[in-house]
């Protein structure tokens, strides 16, 4: 049975949403979470934690830095990774994503262009980790869940995010183009 002759395959999983069906799922999946968990939608606060982890498990103390008082406090280093939520579902948007890639059949391992493309793309990322952390959230908690809970600070990250990615694509165009 060839798939891509499949008019359901090609429209669900082949051919690229649009932004109206991406906007309208991000938004029932923020309802979902929200209804379920009493918590807005949140995803670096896992990443922060699976850090932690790391760090614990290479026997460095960081149960006293402040994020981890403020955060959520010493429960994070007792439970693990199957007992956090945000790390479950972190679990899955990463699965979710490699299964949609490979049923769309964009899964690609890329080759490295340039010394510049990789060195930019390692600040870029430490760029957008710290500022993760300072913000209090990615584009989907600093954002989205911020704007959908009717709060001024995600309009304002969202200016922050618009100002950020015209700086960085003038960027990318003079280094890497």
């Amino acid at each position: 049975m060839n798939l891509n002759n499949n008019r359901c395959y090609s429209k669900w999983f082949k051919d690229s949403w649009t932004y109206i069906t991406g906007s309208v799922l991000l938004s029932l999946f923020q309802i979902v979470t929200l209804a379920v968990t009493n918590e807005p939608w949140r995803i670096s606060s896992a990443m922060a934690y699976w850090g932690a982890w790391i760090l614990k498990a290479l026997r460095i103390d960081v149960s006293h830095w402040s994020y981890f008082n403020i955060e959520g406090g010493q429960e994070i280093f007792s439970g693990g990774f199957l007992q956090d939520p945000y790390s479950i579902r972190n679990f899955g948007i990463i699965v979710g994503a490699l299964f949609s890639s490979l049923m769309a059949s964009q899964f690609r391992i890329r080759k490295i262009k340039s010394k510049n493309q990789f060195i930019l793309a390692a600040i870029g990322g430490l760029l957008m980790g710290y500022g993760a952390r300072i913000a209090s959230g990615c584009n989907i908690g600093a954002l989205f869940s911020s704007i959908s809970s009717l709060s001024l600070s995600g309009w304002i990250f969202g200016l922050a995010v618009v100002i950020g990615a015209i700086i960085g694509g003038k960027i990318i165009v003079r280094f890497l183009m």
